[in-house]
């Protein structure tokens, strides 16, 4: 054995031989030895130094003096990858398959074939393989990026104004109940999202980015948009209930700026969002300097609230309701009291949709993933550190509440009833504290009746600033409620232009590519922030946003669903690359955090859920239809793997039948752009109902590059021209040894080709003497593996591969990056590509000779590419106008017309069931059929006919003409003798040994042959009678039987049957039934 090395051969050593160039200086090595080094032989000295132990020195280590030792590592340190092909495992190369980091690794090409340069560029990593981050990007940590905006978004408005209302309602008992059940829902989707966001590297674009390389560009396209639409809505809420909280601080005092009701809201809120963009467009470090202002604060006022209720209430706090702690308070407010408020009768499921929204939080630091350090590490501890930091504070703040607050107080009352007007005229009713000195009363159980109609202003049931009035020192709450609505609106006001910029990259939907572009070092969507702000002051000047209120939260459950699902179904479908690092997660949990997320949705407001689903599926389907241009391996694409790999096996165990047979075809195209016609017909036959394979067959052989660049061409013009069809090439055989592996080893299992599908040998007469044998035994090949054959032939030809044009460069093998296929290339196809005519060409036949001059046909050339779709415009002038038509003959819809059937032998019904499938097409559904068969006796005309109607009405074929041809016998005409003569004139000449072309069509040979010589001749001559005017003759193929009949013999068969004919296929199946009349 030997190693090639630049050419020259080294032979391999038992010892390790590494292969080395030139070395420093004019000393040159060949190669050098080196040994093999025990872990245990190596300690590190203090100074950092490698060293030996004197213990496992031996008489080997002299090979090299440590002068040359030294030198060699030292080379071997500075410049390894010079001394081999191979390229050590390094980061980039793994970072992505698009990227040029990639082509450090060389080809399999480049490695196996020593004739190959390796063309890998200098290295753009550094020595450990890490790529150099741009300078000056500011990323952020766990706690700065996630934890701290989780904690601000869920601490919203909720915690001071809601949380009391919430214990009142439901009481402490189911309080705690409802938190928890909130935080069972959040956490399931924490931990799902743990799941994908620790299964490869995040980018910018948080949920959008993990549901859409999950799920597929559909669902993530969907999400992506309603979710950045719900964030930019959500700012503008955000910003409202911090204008009404300030409203409310301000009406304390009597101050208010307009009328301190809407018009308030609208200047508040417009002054407050201008501010917000100015501090997000600014960057991102002053947007998170100022949430951690923000959470001080927040902290802050929380400590207060707790500080407030140990100390406890003055006797003004007594009055509204708070009274310290107290046990008889607690068992009173443990259980449930639902009232109805503000015409909504509430029960426990009303009050979860109210408090749900508190929890919506939890996306705030995934969103900004393409900001974070380690998105893999921070976005799982700090959303799930959240998640408990902010339940355990609910679930205290309302124990607090439930200890030392009353559900109903009165307040403070200066007023002594002395009778029935005095009563009904207090304007604010404080029930608690009257005074009853009753002097004028005459009948008590009025002023009792009177005093339960007053409604409570004070209380855990009617007041919301509750917490504020437990707090030790009040205003501090209204700050924290300020910086709770601020952070959430500036959180909102940064996720929505992350997302909604990742979204517009990827390109899913129409004429956003705009918002994609980012400046400034950190990449700021300031064009998404724009948009943000105008969509969030429309908002605001609208004011009023309790309705859509619902809907935003709904439009978050839809991601937190589709997050669980995301991960439930990565694994179910349990592809390879699922290799999450995160492994506290299941399957089945996540999937029962879905269906909890669609519940609470439903929950909060059903109509409101249904517009989401209506949403999330509108957006779907324009995804869908529109095919963007992306692969991002999802797991919808593993499990279409699965599934299909099930369903082949399943297929694989059912037993065939005639009833359910399918016409697989494999057709030999070439490239199936250099012959449209053929793919078509064979597509029109099959129809996204059975396989269809175009065989590729290249004599040469190729690289892999080569064959990747055929296989992405071939199959971006399937694409392109929808057609449901595989490809499959062969290279380095002749024609006949690459039909021959195609027909044995295309498809799997039952999935596999039963006809053989090709296009007439045109150039029959011209052609090589291997050309002509190798098509002649392609036929044998195909019928000896028992498979059907189906020979097509047009009068302009099939093959278009002549007018291929200078557009070779284009499609040159350089133009594909190294290392990659063409499933990971743009999938879209060729701007070039033309489209088919939506007005037919008619097609204007010339007069048929029934003998016409032999040498007419045109010798086409072989070729293994070109294609329609890459000839130009000007090109496409040059093609003849009745070219043309016949390219785009089996696209365009036939006028009314027939499909003559000549079914002359009983193959098992093949040569009748296509010409059906064809007439059962759409652009063919107007021609019918008109069978033609063979008369056994000539005196029983009659009765063959009637037996023939019979078995086709039994076989449900519709036809509408039926003729038994009983003149088929009868001796050809001399001209058409003449013709045939003719046309094998060439090959009656003696044969020259010289000539290895040379090939002979002997006496004895057409001797043998001579009935059924004339049988074809007379069957043109009946060809020429009936169906010369037909748009399409289907006839059974005859039988070239072995060592009987030679390729050109056979051959001027064929030219006889089909030359000057309409468009004409020549079938024959397998004698094997494909049509049964039982049911």
């Amino acid at each position: 054995m030997s190693e090639r090395n630049g050419g020259s051969t080294v032979p391999r050593s038992d010892q390790d031989v590494v292969e080395l160039r030139n070395l420093a200086g004019d000393e040159k090595r060949t190669r050098f030895q080196v040994n093999r080094v025990r872990s245990e032989s190596h300690n590190t000295d203090r100074d950092g130094s490698i060293g030996h132990s004197e213990d496992d020195h031996t008489d080997d280590d002299d090979l090299h003096s440590v002068t040359d030792r030294t030198r060699l590592n030292s080379e071997y340190a500075k410049s390894f990858r010079h001394l081999t092909r191979e390229a050590l495992p390094r980061l980039d190369n793994y970072r992505n398959i698009m990227s040029l980091q990639a082509a450090n690794r060389p080809t399999l090409d480049e490695l196996h074939n020593a004739t190959l340069p390796n063309k890998a560029g200098a290295s753009l990593t550094n020595l450990n393989g890490k790529a150099d981050a741009p300078e000056g990007q500011i990323k952020f940590g766990w706690i700065q990026g996630v934890l701290m905006r989780c904690l601000l978004n869920i601490w919203g408005v909720m915690l001071f104004l809601r949380l009391s209302w919430v214990v009142a309602q439901a009481g402490v008992g189911e309080a705690v109940l409802l938190i928890l059940t909130t935080t069972v829902v959040t956490s399931i989707t924490a931990l799902s999202m743990s799941a994908i966001s620790t299964n490869g590297v995040i980018k910018g674009g948080g949920t959008y980015y993990m549901i859409s390389r999950s799920l597929g560009p559909e669902f993530g396209g969907s999400i992506g948009l309603i979710f950045a639409l719900a964030n930019a809505v959500a700012c503008a809420m955000y910003v409202v209930g911090f204008c009404e909280s300030l409203g409310s601080l301000l009406g304390t005092h009597g101050l208010s700026i307009i009328d301190g009701g809407v018009q308030d809201v609208r200047i508040v809120g417009a002054i407050t969002i201008v501010v917000l963009t100015i501090i997000v467009v600014v960057g991102m470090e002053w947007e998170a300097k100022a949430q951690v202002g923000l959470l001080v604060i927040l902290l802050i006022a929380i400590v207060d609230f707790f500080i407030g209720s140990l100390i406890g209430p003055d006797e003004d706090a007594k009055s509204k309701g708070f009274v310290g702690y107290n046990l008889t308070i607690f068992r009173e407010n443990f259980y449930s009291d639902y009232r109805k408020s503000q015409g909504v009768e509430h029960n426990f499921f009303t009050v979860f949709a109210v408090f749900f929204p508190a929890a919506t939080g939890i996306l705030a630091g995934a969103n900004i993933s393409g900001d974070l350090k380690d998105p893999q590490k921070s976005i799982p501890k700090g959303t799930l550190l959240a998640i408990a930091v902010t339940t355990l504070s609910y679930i205290l703040m309302a124990f607090v509440c439930g200890f030392t607050v009353l559900r109903d107080a009165a307040g403070p009352l200066n007023y002594t009833i002395t009778n029935l007007t005095d009563l009904t005229n207090l304007t604010v009713p404080e029930v608690a504290n009257v005074t009853e000195n009753v002097t004028s009363f005459v009948n008590r159980t009025e002023v009792v009746e009177a005093l339960e109609s007053l409604v409570y202003r004070y209380g855990l049931h009617n007041d919301f600033q509750v917490v504020e009035l437990v707090s030790w020192v009040g205003p501090i709450i209204y700050a924290g409620c300020f910086a709770a609505t601020l952070s959430s609106a500036l959180a909102s006001l940064v996720s929505a232009p992350k997302v909604f910029q990742a979204l517009c990259k990827d390109k899913l939907y129409p004429g956003i590519e705009w918002f994609a572009k980012g400046y400034g070092k950190n990449n700021e969507p300031i064009r998404g922030y724009i948009l943000t702000f105008v969509i969030a002051v429309a908002f605001i000047l609208i004011g009023q946003l309790n309705i859509i209120a619902p809907l935003i939260s709904n439009f978050f459950l839809a991601a937190y669903t589709l997050i669980n699902f995301s991960t439930f179904h990565a694994s179910l479908a349990k592809p390879v690359g699922w290799r999450p690092t995160f492994k506290y997660y299941n399957m089945w949990l996540s999937l029962a955090g879905a269906v909890l997320c669609v519940l609470v949705m439903f929950l909060i407001s059903w109509w409101t859920a249904l517009i989401t689903f209506a949403a999330v599926l509108a957006l779907y389907l324009i995804v869908s239809v529109r095919k963007p241009d992306v692969n991002w391996g999802s797991t919808t694409q593993a499990q279409i793997y699965k599934n299909a790999l099930q369903a082949a096996h399943q297929l694989n165990n059912v037993e065939e039948h005639v009833k359910n047979y399918r016409p697989q075809i494999l057709v030999l195209s070439g490239m199936p752009s250099a012959r449209p016609a053929l793919v078509d017909f064979a597509h029109l036959i099959t129809k996204n109902q059975s396989m269809l394979v175009c065989g590729h067959i290249n004599t040469s052989r190729l690289h892999q590059r080569v064959r990747n660049v055929l296989n992405y061409k071939a199959n971006n013009w399937l694409r392109a021209h929808k057609l449901r069809a595989f490809y499959m090439q062969v290279d380095g055989q002749n024609f006949e040894e690459g039909c021959t592996s195609l027909l044995k080893a295309c498809g799997i299992g039952k999935l596999r080709p039963n006809i053989l599908l090709m296009g007439h040998k045109s150039d029959w007469q011209k052609c090589s003497k291997d050309d002509l044998d190798e098509y002649f035994g392609v036929l044998h090949k195909a019928f000896d593996l028992h498979l059907s054959v189906g020979i097509l032939r047009l009068q302009e030809g099939l093959d278009l591969s002549q007018h291929e044009t200078a557009s070779k460069t284009k499609n040159s093998t350089e133009s594909l990056p190294r290392n990659q296929s063409y499933s990971q290339m743009s999938q879209a196809s060729s701007a070039s590509d033309i489209s088919v005519p939506n007005t037919p060409i008619s097609r204007n036949r010339e007069v048929v000779n029934v003998c016409p001059n032999a040498d007419d046909s045109t010798k086409k050339a072989k070729s293994i590419g070109g294609s329609v779709s890459e000839i130009g415009v000007d090109e496409l002038v040059d093609i003849p106008r009745e070219r043309m038509s016949q390219m785009f003959l089996f696209q365009k819809k036939q006028k009314r017309g027939v499909i003559d059937v000549w079914w002359l032998y009983d193959d098992g019904g093949l040569t009748l069931l296509l010409p059906y499938i064809i007439s059962t097409r759409r652009n063919w559904n107007n021609c019918k059929l008109r069978v033609f068969a063979l008369a056994n006796k000539r005196d029983e005309l009659e009765l063959e006919q009637r037996n023939m109607a019979s078995l086709l009405a039994k076989f449900r074929i519709d036809y509408s003409d039926l003729q038994v041809v009983s003149d088929f016998t009868n001796k050809p005409s001399d001209t058409t003798l003449q013709f045939f003569d003719h046309l094998i004139a060439d090959f009656r000449k003696p044969e020259n040994r010289n000539d290895p072309d040379s090939v002979q069509v002997t006496d004895a040979e057409l001797l043998a042959v001579k009935d059924k010589t004339h049988r074809h001749l007379r069957l043109r001559e009946l060809l020429y009678e009936h169906s010369i005017d037909a748009n399409m003759i289907v006839m059974t193929l005859p039988i070239p039987r072995k060592s009987i009949v030679s390729a050109p013999l056979y051959l001027a068969w064929l030219e006889v049957l089909t030359r000057d004919m309409p468009p004409m296929l020549l079938v024959r199946g397998n004698q094997t039934s494909v049509l049964t009349f039982y049911s």
